[in-house]
């Protein structure tokens, strides 16, 4: 299992705007090989911004490399520079994979 975020800072009074930038977008990310589940998170609020973090989980890191070089993945992120106005700075990946034999899940469902 590999894991992608990207953490963004989004400019005080854009929260709204970004979190429909997300709704709208057309990510096509259910329809590739691998892909398990995505999420937008939304965080802490500061003076200087509110924190976001785009939470994707993929079967494999090398699902996760195919996608960043597919053409799903270019038509998601065209026109990303036309909405800098909402973001303070340039967002921030971090991958992690998985440790073998740390999962655990519930029992039950809640």
């Amino acid at each position: 299992m590999f894991i992608a975020m990207n953490r963004f800072q989004i400019r005080p009074g854009q929260e709204e705007a970004f979190e429909t930038l997300w709704r709208e977008r057309d990510s096509r990310l259910g329809d590739l090989p691998g892909f398990k589940t995505f999420m937008l998170l939304r965080g802490e609020t500061t003076k200087e911004y509110t924190l976001f973090v785009s939470h994707t989980v993929w079967a494999s890191r090398e699902h996760f490399d195919a996608w960043t070089r597919s053409e799903a993945f270019r038509a998601a992120h065209a026109g990303a520079g036309d909405h800098g106005h909402i973001y303070l700075s340039h967002p921030n990946f971090e991958g992690f994979g998985a440790v073998e034999g740390t999962m655990q899940e519930a029992d039950q469902p809640s």
